[in-house]
């Protein structure tokens, strides 16, 4: 029961947070997961996610969201429409990782959501102080990425087992 307590507390709220970092990545993630038998959620709302086209089109938005996310015309994750579908995913991904836990759906909205408002504004935050201090976004930026997959990885891996 404890173990299962920690996991919940931990995974949801840190797909949350990659959510407000990179708004695809968990869902391509959580898709693939599902998609190789990972993911529990055959039989649930949440079948649709472990579709081959799912995880075709959530991977192409995520690696087109690593790629605008270099340009200097895209807008800020804490504009107004960046970050209402950053939330709108949070509470996707909360509600997908509490279906695969069996879990109340609810909670895993409100984890999900609050984990992506701290991702994307602490994100933001952290990056741009980064960003000044080694002269360039770029770097950081990458960096971000990696972040963010591997967050996104290490999350899921907790909902799965």
């Amino acid at each position: 029961m404890a173990i299962a307590m920690i996991s919940w507390m931990l995974a949801v709220p840190v797909l949350g947070l990659t959510t407000g970092l990179r708004s695809m990545t968990p869902m391509a993630v959580a898709c693939w997961f599902a998609y190789l038998g990972h993911l529990p959620v055959d039989g649930t709302w949440a079948f649709w996610i472990a579709r081959p086209v799912s995880v075709g089109v959530f991977t192409m938005f995520a690696l087109g969201e690593f790629a605008g996310d270099k340009l200097p015309k895209t807008p800020s994750r804490t504009a107004a429409f960046p970050l209402t579908a950053r939330l709108v995913f949070g509470g996707m991904i909360g509600a997908i990782a509490a279906t695969a836990m069996r879990g109340p759906g609810l909670e895993g909205v409100l984890l999900g959501v609050a984990g992506a408002a701290l991702g994307a504004f602490a994100g933001f935050m952290i990056r741009r102080d980064l960003a000044e201090r080694v002269g360039s976004d770029w770097p950081i930026a990458l960096a971000e990425d990696v972040f963010a997959v591997l967050c996104a990885v290490f999350a899921m891996h907790v909902v799965a087992n």
